[in-house]
C-alpha cells in the first residue's frame, strides 16, 4: 500500500557553491556521503544536488518536509550505482516495516529525486 510519494528538485549550480561549506555539509550529510560526493570529481556538485533532493523528496513523502534529523537518511549506493536510504535513530522508528523506493536523475543543471513510502499490508508506520 502507497503510504506516501514525494518530488524534489535541487540547483546542481546552487550546490557547486555549497560544496565548500564544510558547516553545510557536516549539517546536512553523514561523514559518509560527504566522502562519496568528493570523491565524485568533476560531478561533486551533482551528487550533492542529487542527495539534497532526495532527502526533500522523503520529506514530502512522509508527509512533514524535512521535520526529521537529515543525518538519519543516509543515501547509500548498490554495487550498481542505484540509490537507497539507511535509516537510523528515530528515522528508522518512523520507516520501520515500510519499503522506500529512491530515484535520483540529473539533466540541464538540476537533480531530481523521487521517494516512494509503501508499508506493509495492514501496517500504517510512516
Amino acid at each position: 500500500m502507497c503510504k506516501g510519494i514525494g518530488l524534489d528538485l535541487c540547483s546542481i549550480g546552487r550546490m557547486e557553491k555549497l560544496l565548500q561549506d564544510d558547516r553545510f555539509l557536516r549539517r546536512y550529510f553523514t561523514p559518509g556521503e560527504t566522502d562519496y560526493v568528493r570523491s565524485r570529481g568533476n560531478g561533486a556538485a551533482a551528487t550533492l544536488a542529487g542527495l539534497f533532493a532526495a532527502r526533500e523528496a522523503l520529506g514530502k513523502a512522509l508527509g512533514g518536509g524535512l521535520d526529521y534529523d537529515l543525518k538519519e537518511a543516509e543515501v547509500c549506493h548498490t554495487e550498481s550505482g542505484a540509490p537507497y536510504f539507511r535509516f537510523s535513530g528515530s528515522m528508522a522508528e518512523r520507516t520501520g516495516g515500510c519499503r522506500v523506493s529512491l530515484s535520483i536523475s540529473h539533466d540541464g543543471g538540476i537533480a531530481a529525486a523521487v521517494c516512494l513510502i509503501e508499508s506493509p499490508e495492514g501496517g500504517n508506520k510512516a
